[in-house]
């Protein structure tokens, strides 16, 4: 028997409320609800009856309380297996897309790319010579490569 527990599993509030992990107040309302069973005792105070399953004092409730061979603990080791299975896939996607990425590059069209760039990455749209003259460069282009010097 715990030292704070008196005889026939009675506690007071402040002792069911540690015992429980929760305040005060609340084992008042619970008593009131008659959710806790209530106990008077005979010095005038109010003793809370707890199942004996109740009564592990664990204020920190840090203890697993899982036992091997409980519904609880066959549900965990599924989940866990489950989410190992799901890494494994996702780990062998993601290495079979990294091996196709030389693949992919291969494929790319020579005609360009979306931002402007050919596919030797040199920027230009079209060679020099096949720019309308009426086009000009932009003041970006022309501030760091400078001003065409071929007009056709």
């Amino acid at each position: 028997m715990d030292s704070n527990q008196t005889p026939n599993g009675l506690y007071t509030v402040r002792q069911a409320a540690e015992i429980l992990g929760t305040t005060a107040e609340a084992i008042r309302s619970r008593l009131n609800r008659g959710t806790l069973e209530r106990v008077d005792g005979e010095d005038g105070r109010v003793y809370v009856r707890l199942d004996p399953d109740h009564t592990h004092i664990d204020a920190d409730h840090t203890t697993d309380h899982t036992v091997e061979g409980s519904l609880v603990f066959k549900l965990q080791a599924d989940q866990i297996e489950f989410l190992r299975r799901e890494l494994e896939r996702k780990d062998h996607i993601i290495m079979s897309l990294t091996q196709r990425i030389p693949e992919l590059e291969a494929r790319e069209s020579p005609v360009g790319h979306s931002d402007g760039r050919d596919s030797d990455g040199s920027g230009g749209s079209a060679p020099q010579e096949q720019q309308e003259p009426s086009q000009r460069r932009s003041w970006l282009y022309r501030f760091f490569f400078g001003e065409d010097t071929k007009t056709s």
